[in-house]
C-alpha cells in the first residue's frame, strides 16, 4: 500500500474544524465476487448506503454518507476499500 496515496485527502480533511462531520464515500466496483459485500464490511454501520448499477450490470456505484469523527477514520476506510481489486475510489 502506498502510504502517501491519501496524504492530500487527509490534509484537506484535517483543515476542517467541524468534527464530527458528514462525509460521503463513493466507490465503483465490478459487480462480481462479493465486491459490494466486501466494501459494505468496511463502511460505518450507521451510514446511509445506496447502490446504483450500470445498465449492463457490470459495475456498481456504492455511496455511503456517514457521520465521521476524524480524518484518520475516513482515510483508513478509504485505504481498506482501495485494496479490493478492481474498485475505483472517487
Amino acid at each position: 500500500m502506498n502510504i502517501d496515496k491519501y496524504k492530500n485527502l487527509r490534509y484537506r480533511l484535517m483543515e476542517t474544524e467541524d468534527w464530527p462531520l458528514e462525509y460521503m464515500f463513493k466507490f465503483i466496483a465490478p459487480n462480481h465476487e462479493g465486491n459490494v459485500d466486501r466494501i459494505k464490511a468496511f463502511l460505518p454501520r450507521d451510514g446511509k448506503i445506496t447502490f446504483k448499477h450500470t445498465p449492463n450490470l457490470k459495475h456498481v456505484s456504492v455511496t455511503c454518507i456517514a457521520l465521521m469523527d476524524s480524518a484518520d477514520e475516513i482515510v483508513e476506510i478509504t485505504e481498506k476499500v482501495d485494496e479490493i481489486e478492481g474498485v475505483i475510489v472517487l
